[in-house]
């Protein structure tokens, strides 16, 4: 059973996966963090948004906000010795995972070897958290036979929920889970709001996006539009859950007599975005892929930069007093 504890519930959080621009998350994350009387009641996530929300909840089961932060560092410090990535080099291995002709993962890593499963295992005592965590969680994975997103709460998440989440398929071997094989969230539900939404008992819910819009000129390049096709993909997954968010609460503006306690808690809620291509302007410029510690440290300032401008204009509003209020 999940213990949360009741006195503030101020936030709840959607985070969108995005491989390596998850750091931008960290950043807003670990700014959060400093704020001494916020608690968070839910957390979704695919992708890289399941990695660091079960980082997240797994920090403060540990020890509350100042060892959420360290091990959020420790998460990300250790995704960048994978495979460090800059420069040229990312372009090289983004060509070579959009070329089709090139050998799957069932032939190139006929194991499955992953590294991120040793970070999780080493960092993250899954069994802790589907006994005690103290957040909510919902782990977005699409199941590969129909596409559909399954969503996995923190009373079961383990090590395999979270590689399914962040698992591409040109990069990685499907994760079985029960039978079931699943490939990345984000093709599904990047992160999941509608059941957030639904399920939250915060006032507040943010989201922190990642993916730019995927404007700009056409893609010439194999590597350039197999970065846009993923970037349509993962934003058009976003897109069905803020429109589906959108649907409920109009269905609930149309009933003037008699809400629902669903319906008075919808038209109550506020949606926030912290928005990485906001704080990130070259973001469209930049590459999931690129893993290098100096990328990863420059997303995580610009998150704290953007957590903190967003807490400023919250706490002017009277966030935290009205979401006490609420509890």
């Amino acid at each position: 059973m999940t213990h949360i504890d009741g006195s503030i519930r101020g936030l709840s959080l959607g985070l969108q996966g995005g491989g390596s621009f998850g750091a931008f998350t960290w950043g807003v994350l670990d700014r959060l963090l400093e704020e001494e009387a916020l608690q968070f009641d839910m957390v979704s996530g695919a992708s890289a948004g399941a990695v660091n929300a079960v980082a997240l909840a797994s920090g403060l089961a540990e020890g509350g906000p100042q060892a959420a932060r360290r091990k959020l560092e420790r998460v990300w410090k250790r995704v960048s010795l994978i495979a460090p990535l800059s420069g040229s080099s990312v372009a090289h291995m983004a060509a070579a995972l959009a070329n089709p002709a090139l050998a799957s993962p069932y032939q190139f890593n006929p194991f499955g070897i992953n590294p991120l499963r040793d970070i999780l295992e080493d960092e993250v005592d899954f069994a802790h958290l589907r006994a005690a965590s103290p957040v909510r969680l919902l782990i977005a994975a699409t199941r590969v036979r129909d596409g559909r997103a399954r969503l996995f709460r923190e009373s079961e998440v383990g090590v395999d929920h979270v590689l399914a989440s962040a698992c591409l398929p040109f990069v990685q071997q499907a994760v079985e889970i029960d039978g079931e094989a699943y490939w990345d969230g984000g093709y599904s539900a990047n992160p999941p709001l509608r059941q957030l939404v639904l399920d939250t008992d915060a006032r507040d819910v943010v989201l922190v996006r990642l993916l730019p819009d995927a404007g700009g000129g056409v893609p010439h390049l194999s590597y350039e539009i197999a970065e846009r096709a993923r970037v349509i993909a993962f934003n058009a997954a976003l897109l069905q859950e803020e429109e589906s968010v959108e649907a409920l609460r109009r269905s609930c503006a149309g009933q003037s007599i008699g809400r629902s306690k669903l319906c008075r808690k919808l038209m109550q809620l506020r949606m926030h975005t912290v928005a990485a291509e906001d704080a990130v302007p070259e973001l469209a410029r930049e590459s999931p892929l690129d893993t290098s510690m100096s990328f990863l440290l420059r997303l995580k300032e610009r998150g704290r930069g953007a957590a903190a401008a967003w807490l400023r204009n919250w706490h002017a509003r009277g966030g935290l007093r009205r979401a006490a209020q609420v509890s």
